[in-house]
């Protein structure tokens, strides 16, 4: 049994030092652009699911390689019924409809989750390939492919585990990564700690306990100069 609270912790510490690896980095990118590209409709199923639209972007290219007459539930054409886990969904008025319904009615339930933090938000999308590799405290491929957190070793078949396979596929972290350096809605989403700048604008996080007036002027100020000069005066008096 896997503990979503310990792959949600493992997830946040992978996703705060990840790097797409070099030879990736293009196919990661152009993947990105055609998603970002799409950004209106998947604002549109955001909007009814709750569901960042970064996140169904990246659950409509693993499950359907972002064919909008495939249904982002298992890619199965969403104007039938489908035969594919899960199955006997639809058929569907739209591919809006399909994926409203695959995000609220149909396993891991997007439309349920509430921790949108990086860590949660991958372990949200590790759910969709299943938690075979968590349990062997493994990096998922589903997720991580592509980037310097995962080498080798991959599920062939259900319960068949191979080792010494390499997953070619482009994981969902590497493609978050990609997708962030293009919109700054998605850095925002899943900012990294400490990767954060205040906007030009903001106030600073600091401030003086008072404002300089007569009695306390602000260093380095000619009141500051003129107060220091009255000290001495009538401290030598008073000596």
């Amino acid at each position: 049994m896997v503990a979503l609270s310990a792959l949600t912790a493992a997830n946040a510490r992978r996703w705060a030092v990840a790097r797409m690896l070099a030879d990736r980095g293009a196919a990661f990118r152009t993947v990105a652009r055609r998603l970002v590209a799409a950004k209106d409709r998947y604002q549109a199923v955001a909007a009814k699911t709750g569901v960042p639209w970064f996140v169904i972007a990246v659950i409509h290219e693993r499950e359907a390689s972002q064919r909008w007459d495939a249904s982002l539930a298992q890619g199965d054409p969403w104007d039938r019924i489908s035969i594919h886990v899960p199955k006997g969904r639809g058929p569907f008025p739209s591919w809006a409809a399909a994926a409203i319904d695959a995000l609220t009615a149909c396993p891991p339930f997007a439309g349920r989750w509430t921790d949108w933090s990086p860590g949660g938000l991958l372990t949200l999308l590790e759910q969709y390939n299943g938690l075979g590799y968590a349990a062997m405290g493994r990096p998922s491929p589903y997720v991580w492919s592509g980037t310097d957190q995962y080498s080798r070793g991959k599920y062939v078949a259900d319960g068949k585990y191979d080792a010494a396979l390499v997953d070619k596929q482009l994981g969902c972290a590497g493609l978050l990564l990609a997708m962030a350096e293009i919109d700054a809605g998605v850095a925002a989403g899943i900012a990294r700690p400490g990767a954060a700048s205040p906007p030009a604008n903001a106030s600073p996080t600091t401030v003086p306990s008072s404002s300089p007036s007569l009695t306390h002027p602000a260093p380095g100020s000619i009141g500051a100069a003129i107060k220091a000069l009255f000290g001495a005066l009538f401290g030598r008096r008073k000596a």
